[in-house]
């Protein structure tokens, strides 16, 4: 767990560093940032490795309650401390140009009173966030060693979708498909008519599995149609319209697009649709939720939750790189880039003690503004219009009875005619120690274009899932019971809800890591990352993280 207080000095403060010289520096240890100094290291380059904070994780950290609202609402699109100091035998080969930091983070609002003691609850600045067993990143820690030095948690109690007013689990299996009695719609139907809703659906999984199974790398050539494999032109399709061929029903179809195959936008409105799932996206989502489900024997369902929180991840990555020769010093803010002005390329910084390092690739965290070599730095900010909107929220009780972690999925249109994106929400407990017994943590998110709509969205949830514990309220009494929603609602005790923006890495002179993006999981994260560490780091040779 990282604590969120920056250290910063005098000139004395900050250590000397030898040698001067690297074949990368990266400069922020968020989740990104920390798997690209893990492979250049296993790759033999020698790479330093700073951060301004205290702490490892940067923007993919988890920190104590208590520093979240000023780490929010920190400005940071001032220019970096500066230093004049440099070594006047380089300066001659190269000029510095001052580095500037973006503020990430707006419309922070917090409501009700933290219980105490605050310091025991840790908050993700990724949340909601969790890992498919079979994910990729779970691959890489295995096979890098960072699964020693990080504990997972299932989220036990499943998933449940928001429909017709009501908490509905999502079924994983067959099993569950037949068992659960809420898969009907909101008009009476009779047991004929259920039941060929609940057939409809184990056929639509078992097609599925056939496809999987004759996708495999396993299958020989020519056997895929003869095993059930999806035609390519019903890949193609808009995976809306190829579960309305499958005959599913509009609950069963949310149920697959929302809460299993994690599609942000409205699927319904193809035409104004940001992001338009394919059939070929959707199975493989599908896929990976299947093979998550009973790949580890003490994990229930498909998705696990790093103990103590996600900022673990880069801390593991971070301490593999250290093994394989990287060198780390935070609490050491970079304050300007260096230019060789003849070939016009960066070719290292310069530190707030007043060194300059030089490097043949550097690599640097979102919040930095990277100036362009042939236009103003002010100029060279991108358009930043991609937003997702948080909240985090301490809870009396658990949503769903008798479960620790759970996972709910508000559908387009569930809270609100207006609704055009999903909402999700997490809910951990102290067995992930996040919290305090007896109390539980709940992150939302919801991809917005503008802060209101997302907030709006945010806020519309958490009064369907919460009570609001009034003045009048007995001590002690902390729970109320939900017309909409069968048994109690849990009271919200404490809440933040804010707006981030999601910045896109980008390639260059030098490397520019992503945000956390709107997404449940890391893959699309994982996959740009692994893109530049193949084609600008390691020359298109593949990688490997093998401790």
């Amino acid at each position: 767990m990282a604590d969120a207080s920056a250290g910063g000095g005098s000139l004395d403060d900050y250590p000397t560093i030898d040698p001067t010289s690297f074949d990368v520096v990266l400069c922020g240890t968020g989740l990104p940032e920390s798997i690209l100094a893990a492979a250049c290291a296993a790759a033999g380059k020698t790479v330093l490795h700073v951060d301004p904070d205290a702490f490892y994780g940067s923007f993919y950290s988890s920190i104590p309650l208590p520093s979240v609202p000023s780490f929010l609402s920190a400005d940071s699109s001032t220019p970096c401390p500066s230093s004049t100091t440099a070594s006047s035998s380089a300066t001659a080969a190269y000029t510095a140009v001052d580095l500037k930091r973006r503020s990430l983070y707006s419309e922070v609002e917090t409501s009700g009173t933290v219980p105490e003691p605050s310091r025991r609850f840790t908050v993700d600045l990724v949340g909601p966030r969790l890992l498919y067993c079979a994910d990729e990143a779970v691959d890489l820690l295995l096979r890098s060693g960072g699964s020693h030095h990080v504990e997972f948690k299932s989220v036990e109690g499943g998933s449940l979708i928001y429909w017709d007013g009501a908490l509905c689990p999502v079924p994983d299996s067959r099993q569950a498909i037949f068992m659960d009695s809420t898969h009907r719609s909101k008009e009476k139907l009779n047991l004929r008519d259920n039941l060929k809703e609940k057939t409809l659906l184990f056929r639509f999984f078992k097609l599925v599995q056939s496809h999987i199974a004759a996708s495999s790398p396993g299958d020989k050539d020519g056997e895929g149609e003869a095993s059930g494999k999806i035609s390519e032109e019903d890949l193609d399709l808009p995976f809306i319209e190829f579960l309305k061929k499958q005959q599913l029903q509009p609950k069963i179809r949310a149920v697959v697009l929302y809460a299993i195959a994690m599609a942000d936008y409205d699927q319904d409105a193809a035409d104004s649709c940001e992001k338009l799932l394919t059939t070929r996206d959707g199975i493989k989502t599908l896929a990976l939720y299947s093979s998550s489900i009973g790949r580890f024997a003490n994990a229930q369902g498909a998705f696990i939750y790093p103990m103590y929180g996600h900022g673990e991840l880069p801390q593991a990555f971070c301490r593999f790189a250290a093994v394989k020769g990287a060198l780390y010093v935070l609490r050491m803010p970079v304050t300007a880039l260096l230019v060789d002005q003849e070939k016009k390329r960066y070719i290292g910084t310069r530190l707030a003690s007043g060194q300059d390092i030089l490097c043949q690739q550097l690599i640097l965290g979102p919040s930095y503004k990277i100036p362009s070599l042939d236009m103003p730095s002010d100029a060279s900010d991108s358009n930043l219009t991609r937003k997702v909107a948080r909240g985090v929220c301490i809870i009396s009780s658990s949503i769903k009875e008798a479960s620790s972690n759970v996972l709910v999925v508000f559908p387009p249109k569930s809270l609100q005619e207006q609704q055009a994106t999903a909402v999700r929400a997490l809910q951990l407990s102290s067995n992930v120690a996040v919290c305090p017994p007896g109390m539980f943590m709940v992150y939302l998110s919801t991809p917005c274009t503008d802060a209101f709509t997302g907030k709006q969205y945010i806020n519309k949830a958490m009064e369907v899932l919460f009570s609001t514990q009034t003045s009048d309220d007995s001590e002690g009494h902390l729970e109320t019971t939900s017309k909409n929603i069968e048994d109690t609602k849990p009271v919200l005790i404490w809440s933040c809800v804010y707006v981030q923006e999601i910045t896109q890495g980008t390639s260059g002179t030098v490397l520019s890591c992503p945000m956390p993006d709107e997404n449940l999981d890391y893959r699309d994260i994982l996959e740009s990352t692994k893109q530049e560490i193949q084609a600008r780091i390691l020359s298109g040779s593949s990688w490997k993280l093998q401790n």
